[in-house]
């Protein structure tokens, strides 16, 4: 647990990706904080990292000292996929508080393993689902809140990112051991964002998958398209799309169907007397959307400042892992429905 005695809770960045530099950013920004250790497999990659941050910290090449510094208060998980289980499990173990990026695992006995150590931890955890904070979500939660739209009944969310030989992580994400699934990948954003804004628990899910022909997204070994069809508690359903072998600029599709009107992305149309809104057309509303898959539209900070201020107030965070559990369990069953042609019930057993 963090030293409160201490000025500023440490924070140790373990990997050097290129998604660690805005980790470190937002926590050099934060004052209530310091980016103590930076750890890689490499030495040169977290010492370059510290140079470009202009920080000076220690340096690590092996995990589990990074684990038994005492100045490291929370642990930044930012390596490949295939590897955050077991570092959650052995951070929770050194009583760390984490952020863990997402997937936080590839499958449900891992899964499992990693709530169980962080729960007997009883450590504070944010999982790395960045557009919670970005202005078109807070918009519609408050939207939402305010029962613009009244009780959803239909609720899609669609990640469409072609992830070919052009971007970065192109080489580890078309392994089945780095990448894992469509959803897994990267489509994970858009289920989360489905469940945060039904609000709903998920009882049964079926999903089918496919991949392109095109050339370029031939290496993936698995299905790089995946559409999940979720049925939830009170009787609403959502659908997932997820994208990763198209040809198109990013886009995250919204669209909230309820009682009383309908959001589309940054759009709305709602039977409710607002300022502004006519009755027989959309009106769109000025705000940052998340269409692109740059850090520019991925609110670092917010997260960030969110985590330190959950460890600060003893509070957990609603973005926790027990939250990601959730939406990962819906993953791992659209996966296991799209390879049997099955629907599956939740909770998984």
């Amino acid at each position: 647990m963090a030293n409160r005695a201490k000025a500023k809770l440490g924070v140790g960045i373990h990997g050097a990706g290129w998604v660690s530099s805005e980790h470190i950013r937002a926590f050099t920004n934060n004052k209530e904080c310091e980016v103590v250790a930076i750890c890689s497999r490499r030495e040169s990659s977290a010492r370059g990292k510290a140079d470009e941050a202009g920080l000076e910290c220690s340096i690590y090449t092996d995990y589990r000292q990074l684990l038994d510094d005492p100045s490291v208060d929370i642990v930044v998980i930012c390596t490949p996929s295939n590897l955050h289980a077991q570092e959650t499990i052995l951070a929770a173990k050194a009583n760390k508080h984490l952020l863990i990026e997402k997937p936080v695992a590839l499958n449900l006995r891992d899964l499992k393993k990693m709530s169980e150590a962080v729960d007997e931890a009883s450590v504070k955890t944010v999982v790395g689902f960045v557009l919670h904070w970005n202005p078109l979500f807070d918009t519609i939660k408050a939207l939402i809140a305010d029962g613009a739209i009244g009780k959803i009944h239909y609720a899609e969310v669609d990640y469409y990112h072609g992830i070919g030989p052009w971007y970065g992580q192109f080489a580890w994400n078309i392994k089945k051991e780095g990448g894992g699934s469509s959803l897994l990948s990267a489509g994970c954003h858009a289920l989360d964002g489905l469940r945060y804004f039904v609000q709903q628990e998920a009882t049964e899910v079926a999903s089918f998958s496919t991949k392109s022909c095109c050339q370029d997204f031939q290496p993936y070994e698995y299905d790089s398209t995946s559409v999940t069809i979720i049925k939830f508690a009170n009787g609403s359903v959502g659908k997932v799309a997820s994208l990763i072998d198209c040809k198109m600029p990013y886009v995250f599709n919204i669209m909230l169907c309820g009682s009383e009107g309908t959001i589309r992305n940054n759009q709305i149309h709602s039977t409710k007397k607002y300022p502004g809104l006519l009755k027989d057309r959309w009106v769109t509303i000025p705000t940052i959307l998340p269409d692109s898959g740059d850090v520019t539209h991925h609110p670092f900070q917010g997260e960030i400042d969110h985590l330190i201020d959950c460890i600060l107030s003893d509070r957990e965070s609603s973005l926790n892992l027990a939250d990601a559990y959730k939406t990962h369990e819906i993953i791992f069953a659209a996966d296991k429905s799209a390879k049997t042609g099955k629907p599956i019930r939740l909770p998984l057993k």
